[in-house]
This record gives structure tokens, C-alpha cells and sequence, in this order.
């Protein structure tokens, strides 16, 4: 054990001097699951995502249309608000501007609102959704998502703190104006910066 907990911190002091990893941070090599509220069955036949606002083409797939879209694997980074960082996750997913493209923003749109079960939502600016490696990702580490980390299909914003990927997807709203999710409103940074360690906004606690 001795020797797990010396090879994790030489890892975490490498990844610093890489500068990967943020401040206030910690390196793990586990998966910790955070998920408030509990974790939605997932039925294949009736389970279905859609798009919605400010679009040219609002759209709705089943979970068997959701698979036959194009896919990306990517590799990255995840840093959690509760301090966590887990380095070189690979997933594999739609890539967010792609279908963007494919269902025509309009020019008033700003924000990107992810709607997951049981009410919840967050909030991400548009620019920041359109990078390459946002996904709306439903492997992980060659596997389909395990439930308690979101899936069927979670967002993958890995610029940001974990909570803006946001889990059991189910639609996203394309807004003009911005409209604070369930931590947000909480008290959580209205953007999520590791970098800059925005962990909490004005009402943070």
C-alpha cells in the first residue's frame, strides 16, 4: 500500500510539472461517483434525446438512431470540484459541433442548457461546447457508460469541472440567454474554470 501511495504522488508531482494537473487539485487513479439523486434505469425501447430552441431543425432520435450517428474517440483529462483529477480517460461519442451542424444553430443562440433526468440541468456557454473535444459521450474506456457514470449518454466538457458534463442526458436546449442548472443555482460558479479554481459563485458556500 506503501508503495501504491509513493507511485501516486510521484505521479501527481509529474502531471504538475507537466502542468496538467490544476490547483487545488489531487491525482486519482480510481473513478469516484458523484451523483445526487439516484441513478435512472435505462430502457432501450423507450429512451430517447432531442434538441431543442433556437434551431433550424429541432430533432429527436430513439437509442438505436443515437448509435448509427458518427462517432470520435478522444483523450483527455476530467478535473472534479472536489478536487479529483483523473488523467487520459478515453471516450468515445458524438462530437457536440458536429451535431450542432447537423440540426442548424440559429444566430441568436448563446448557451447550451443539458437536460437530464429527473429535472436536472446545467449550463455551458456556446463557444465552449463548439471545441473539438466536447462529446456527447456514451463509452468510456472502450465500454458502453456504467450507470452511475452517467449513462446512457452524458455531455463531455472536459475544459470544465466534471459537474458541467453533465449525466443521463436526455436533451439539450440551444438558448439565447443564459439559465443557471441545479448546482449552479446551488451556489457552484456559473462557469467552472479548474484553472482558476471557480468552484463557487457569489451565493457559494
Amino acid at each position: 500500500m506503501l508503495n501504491n501511495i509513493l507511485g501516486r504522488r510521484n505521479d501527481e508531482e509529474e502531471k504538475r510539472k507537466e502542468g496538467r494537473l490544476p490547483p487545488g487539485q489531487s491525482l486519482t487513479n480510481r473513478f469516484p461517483v458523484l451523483t445526487y439523486g439516484p441513478v435512472p434505469k435505462f430502457d432501450p425501447k423507450t429512451w430517447d434525446f432531442r434538441v431543442f430552441g433556437s434551431l433550424e431543425k429541432p430533432m429527436r432520435w430513439t437509442w438505436d438512431e443515437f448509435l448509427k450517428l458518427p462517432t470520435v474517440t478522444i483523450t483527455c483529462d476530467i478535473h472534479c470540484v472536489t478536487r479529483w483529477s483523473k488523467f487520459d480517460t478515453t471516450w468515445e461519442g458524438v462530437r457536440f459541433s458536429d451535431l450542432a451542424a447537423l440540426v442548424g444553430l440559429k444566430p441568436d443562440v448563446k448557451h447550451v442548457i443539458a437536460h437530464c433526468d429527473y429535472g436536472y440541468t446545467t449550463n455551458v456557454p456556446l463557444e465552449d461546447m463548439m471545441r473539438d473535444n466536447v462529446l456527447l459521450a456514451y463509452k468510456y474506456d472502450g465500454d458502453f457508460i456504467e450507470p452511475d457514470h452517467g449513462a446512457p449518454v452524458r455531455t463531455l466538457v472536459p475544459h470544465l469541472y466534471f459537474w458541467k458534463s453533465a449525466k443521463f442526458l436526455r436533451a439539450l436546449e440551444f438558448s439565447p440567454v443564459d439559465k443557471p442548472g441545479f448546482w449552479e443555482n446551488a451556489g457552484y460558479h456559473n462557469y467552472g474554470d479548474p484553472w482558476r479554481e471557480e468552484r463557487y459563485g457569489r451565493r457559494g458556500f
